[in-house]
């Protein structure tokens, strides 16, 4: 997901016809390799906070983070051309590009980058704010960071958006965000929230400059108008495309369509608190319930997406070749529901002691598969004998049923490289205390020692054995029960060269793009 404060956008598809009507095949040839770079996606823009904002401006290129990756989330410099611990592995020190400057023309220094991370350790959204720090400052011109206890994964902390570093002149004295003020190759020249942002080439950058030196994204909410946009030329790049739309693209041959595997998940999360769901058993059988290759080739049209454990093969270094497979079987499914009381009421509904088994599940169209994926997942769980009612809303309402625990069953896609190191989302997402997108109302002190030992250094276990011991428990347990696997895909018109997309998705990579020749 693009963050936990966006929603779907609303423009309306009869908007988007008028525009389409006005601008045919023919118009789109007529436009000057001059005109900005059209960018269409699924989501607003509601804040500009960088832990709440997910990822705008690091994905546009307009912010930097100190720390970058690379397609295999190898490391490499960002902002800080370098990095090192102390021997005790308690203190860090970030070198810092010469030279680089803000898009206000001020130069980046260690006191502003120290600034803007003390800001984004103070952001419970940022995970950044639970790392031990004791303190972040500026010393000779560089970053230091110390330490309470090591902690292996700094670096790929300081790659997260929500530690991008934003001038002194894009805060307010309470330290707000009033306006997005980066250092990376384009600025910002018109944002209005919460659909649309203008960008330029920004003069300061020190590298390349961009081949196309104006881009505008705009926020299309309707997958069906996202569509229509790509199809008669009004969009350039078009992301969030429904497989069935996608599917027609490609066959009608006009536009190219890039695709890329990603280190996202498609969940089902579980309250493993709720007096249903709390049973093991329960949360196996809804697991043997689904199934996910007929998911995936009816509604993805994609099967090599079902997903056999939580970590796609896009993680290789979590992905495990020879787990034992999440499979599909209706009798086991009926088999361990029987064991844990449940039995068909005069309806075909399950009940135990005079309580039918009927939960909800949430889940959101920002994502349009998922709402088809919620359909299929109902039908099978009405198999079984269960009710599901699946309530199709805003994202915002899973952490918010999360957090008042009224939440029983949540569907949504959760990106485990948004930090490069995926050790620091599932140390987050199955803390103890859970997480909005991730564990709700279960724990496993196995699993917690686990994942601490391998973010301290300590313990006797290597990190292979490390990463199976996780995907076991989480087998198992389920506290999120895996669905499917996630390939993005984006339909470029022909007036553009260049896209690759980024499977790590911190970057769309605009300045790789050239107007085709």
């Amino acid at each position: 997901m693009l963050g936990r404060t966006m929603r779907m956008a609303g423009a309306s598809a009869a908007a988007v016809l008028m525009l389409a009507g006005c601008a045919g095949e023919g118009a789109t040839k007529r436009q000057a390799p001059q005109q900005p770079l059209k960018v269409v996606g699924q989501f607003e823009l509601h804040s500009l906070d960088p832990s709440t904002s997910g990822g705008f401006f690091t994905r546009l290129q307009v912010a930097e983070t100190l720390v970058d990756a690379d397609n295999q989330g190898a490391l490499k410099p960002g902002l800080a051309t370098g990095w090192e611990a102390s021997p005790d592995n308690l203190s860090w020190r970030f070198t810092l590009r010469e030279g680089a400057s803000f898009h206000d023309g001020t130069p980046v220094t260690a006191e502003a980058v120290t600034s803007a991370l003390e800001t984004a350790r103070s952001k419970a959204g940022s995970p950044f704010s639970t790392v031990p720090v004791k303190a972040v400052t500026a010393e000779d011109g560089a970053v230091r960071v110390d330490l309470a206890q090591p902690y292996a994964p700094l670096p790929a902390v300081l790659a997260h958006t929500s530690t991008q570093i934003l001038a002194p002149s894009s805060y307010a004295a309470d330290r707000t965000l009033t306006n997005v003020v980066g250092s990376g190759p384009y600025k910002v020249t018109r944002l209005e929230q919460p659909g649309t942002i203008e960008l330029a080439a920004a003069e300061q950058w020190q590298d390349d400059k961009p081949g196309i030196t104006e881009v505008h994204y705009q926020a299309v909410g309707r997958s069906e108008s996202r569509a229509l946009m790509a199809e008669s030329g009004q969009a350039d790049v078009t992301f969030g495309m429904d497989p069935t739309s996608l599917q027609r693209i490609k066959q009608a041959g006009k536009q190219d369509i890039e695709q890329v595997t990603l280190p996202r998940s498609i969940l089902l999360k579980v309250n493993a608190r709720h007096a249903i769901l709390g049973d093991v058993r329960v949360r196996q059988a809804l697991s043997l319930a689904l199934d996910r290759e007929a998911m995936a080739t009816a509604l993805l049209r994609d099967p090599e997406m079902a997903a056999s454990q939580l970590f796609p093969p896009s993680l290789p270094e979590w992905h495990q070749d020879d787990a034992a497979p999440l499979t599909h079987n209706m009798e086991q499914a009926r088999k361990l529901l029987t064991e844990a009381g449940w039995v068909p009421g005069s309806d075909g509904t399950l009940e135990r002691e005079g309580r039918k088994f009927s939960v909800s599940l949430r889940t959101f169209p920002d994502r349009p598969e998922l709402p088809l994926l919620a359909t299929a997942i109902q039908a099978k769980l009405k198999e079984l004998g269960i009710a599901l009612d699946v309530k199709v809303g805003n994202s915002s309402e899973i952490p918010a049923g999360h957090q008042d625990g009224s939440l029983e069953l949540a569907l949504f896609s959760r990106n485990y490289a948004l930090v490069p190191d995926a050790l620091v989302t599932l140390a987050d997402d199955f803390a103890p205390a859970g997480a909005d997108y991730g564990a709700m109302g279960w724990n496993n002190a196995d699993l917690t020692s686990t994942l601490a030992a391998m973010a301290t250094g300590t313990g006797t276990g290597s990190p292979e054995e490390n990463r199976r011991t996780v995907t076991e428990i989480l087998q198992s347990e389920l506290p999120v029960i895996p669905v499917a696997w996630y390939r993005q895909s984006a339909v470029v018109s022909k007036r553009v060269d260049g896209l690759v997309l980024d499977p790590l998705e911190r970057s769309w990579r605009l300045t790789d793009l050239s107007w085709a020749k």
